[in-house]
């Protein structure tokens, strides 16, 4: 009884992430947007977005200048996790237009989907 209830728990976080992150796409302006994967390297080198670029998140506050000026930044990882951290410390740092765009295969089902 427990697993099951522990499944169902799973579930709804998980459709409640899709959901808040689904809401996200529509404020992703492809043609202008810094696509940035903030995985580990290893992670990044298995599979990521076309034309994102690398940036751990635990690089994040000493790369600042490589945000400044960006018209819009997207930030993704494999969970969504990593990625809100991410925003949080590019807005706390005065980056704007930053929108965490949930897991990497939910912005490239959005690149393709824009081709």
């Amino acid at each position: 009884m427990m697993k099951s209830f522990l499944k169902s728990i799973v579930l709804l976080l998980t459709i409640f992430v899709f959901e808040a992150c689904s809401g996200q796409k529509s404020a992703i302006d492809l043609e202008h947007a810094f696509l940035v994967d903030v995985r580990t390297p290893g992670e990044f080198a298995e599979g990521s977005v076309p034309g994102a670029v690398n940036i751990p998140v635990d690089e994040i506050s000493q790369r600042l200048g490589e945000f400044k000026g960006k018209e819009q930044v997207v930030v993704f990882c494999r969970s969504g996790s990593r990625s809100s951290r991410a925003e949080g410390i590019l807005t706390n740092n005065g980056i704007k237009n930053v929108v965490n765009g949930g897991t990497w295969q939910m912005v490239d089902e959005l690149v393709k989907s824009k081709k």
